[in-house]
């Protein structure tokens, strides 16, 4: 396998970002004045055997967007071991170029750099592009300690089980700061009707006396492992709020496959504090609810597979039945209650009545229309020359105005054969 490591980091002009709309509402983004977590993530990457390209997608508010790629350029630059290449704007911009030259579209909802779904869309391209076969994302907010991770990620990757099926997409793992694969999350009373914590516990725990891969419920996105035959068949959903890993999941069995768990294959996933525990819940309303009204629409396409609540115990099915949306309301009511942020809950409860509902009635659709387009696009952008070759350019020559010292160490710039000291605009050479 030649697997590509892709890491979307999220960086804000401020330390506390308020009015995001709900995709581009995320669960931390570090202030572009402080060093964030990404460069631990990228020093424990460097004892890793058999890494190979490294992707860092950089997400800021379009106001800041040259000197979030800048900064993160900066932070990539100290680790000189790792062949990484940093994405921002200039070559979403080209991506772009180049979709609509083949009479794709933008589709800047769809892949991009704002929202989740639309972020690891753009790492699927890129991977396509540049001729990956695998895929494998992490989070900016995760420390790798074992030097074989890659290799446990390829495990099973590709091949088929006894019974002939082939394992296509694979998930592992986080340890907490505790040292736990056990969410933390505790049964308060304000939590009676959303046990979301118990309901992971009792999965995760079965999953790890099972046999090394088993059919997963379970998606961690930052420890997330996807064949090109997966990738090249489905996107990610661009439209769901947050909880685009576990969408995938569904996704994939909605389309004839699945996903496996690898209780071997780990990482320590280390986030920062959240700012406002009200704010992200009000992300999972519209998550939740979107998902719920997704799964009812796909029940009335012929060419789907039909996946029940009943068959995604202890999770996440009890989120995905009827009834949902009276559960938030009431849990939105007892943490206003209880938590600190008591106004974000009362915004939170009601937006499960209102803007909420109305979002996943409006948009429960479009992520099925998109998956028409998708597989066209990926056989069409499959190992494009021309648009590797301009990526490979702007990354040399923002190294270039940035003052790198050793060019010749860039191994993406190298392999394309481009010439460090080039200084004219970027563009897809090709006929209009």
């Amino acid at each position: 396998m030649n697997p590509v490591i892709v890491i979307p980091t999220f960086v804000s002009a401020r330390r506390r970002r308020e009015g995001g709309s709900v995709l581009t509402t995320y669960d931390h983004a570090t202030p572009i004045s402080q060093p964030g977590e990404l460069p631990r993530l990228l020093a424990s990457l460097q004892k890793v055997r058999g890494l190979g390209q490294i992707l860092v997608l950089v997400v800021s508010e379009p106001s800041i967007e040259m000197q979030a790629v800048e900064k993160i350029q900066g932070v990539v630059s100290r680790y000189s071991t790792l062949n990484a290449l940093v994405v921002g704007a200039p070559e979403l911009a080209l991506v772009q170029q180049r979709m609509e030259q083949l009479g794709l579209g933008k589709l800047q909802k769809e892949i991009g750099l704002a929202g989740y779904g639309a972020v690891r869309n753009l790492g699927l391209v890129l991977a396509d592009v540049l001729g990956f076969d695998s895929v494998v994302f992490l989070d900016d907010d995760e420390v790798i300690d074992d030097a074989d991770f890659l290799q446990k990620a390829m495990y099973g990757l590709g091949k088929l089980t006894k019974k002939g099926i082939p394992i296509l997409a694979k998930t592992g793992f986080y340890f907490n700061s505790e040292g736990s694969y056990l969410s933390k999350s505790q049964d308060k009373w304000y939590n009676h009707f959303w046990q979301q914590g118990k309901a992971f516990n009792k999965m995760i725990a079965k999953a790890m006396r099972s046999p090394r891969l088993s059919r997963s419920n379970h998606v961690c996105g930052g420890c997330l492992a996807l064949h090109k035959e997966a990738f090249k068949r489905l996107s990610f959903d661009p439209w769901i709020a947050r909880g685009e890993d576990l969408d995938y999941m569904l996704d994939l069995r909605m389309y004839g496959s699945d996903i496996w768990f690898d209780n071997q294959w780990s990482l320590r996933h280390l986030p920062p504090e959240t700012e406002s525990e009200g704010t992200r819940f009000r992300q999972d309303i519209f998550r939740w609810l979107y998902e719920y009204r997704k799964m009812e629409y796909s029940r009335t396409q012929i060419d789907l597979l039909q996946v029940k609540p009943s068959s995604l115990e202890p999770y996440p099915g009890p989120f995905l039945e009827p009834g949902i949306t009276k559960r938030i309301r009431m849990t939105a009511f007892l943490r206003s209650l209880a938590r600190p942020d008591k106004r974000a809950y009362r915004k939170a409860a009601k937006a499960a009545t209102g803007e909420a509902t109305t979002y996943a009635q409006r948009n429960c659709s479009k992520y099925f229309e998109f998956q028409f387009v998708w597989p066209e696009l990926m056989a069409r952008m499959e190992n494009d020359q021309i648009l590797r070759t301009a990526l490979m350019q702007s990354a040399a020559r923002r190294q270039m105005d940035m003052g790198a010292d050793r060019f010749e160490a860039a191994q993406p710039v190298a392999a394309a054969g481009i010439d460090p000291g080039m200084t004219s605009e970027i563009r897809l050479n090709i006929a209009e």
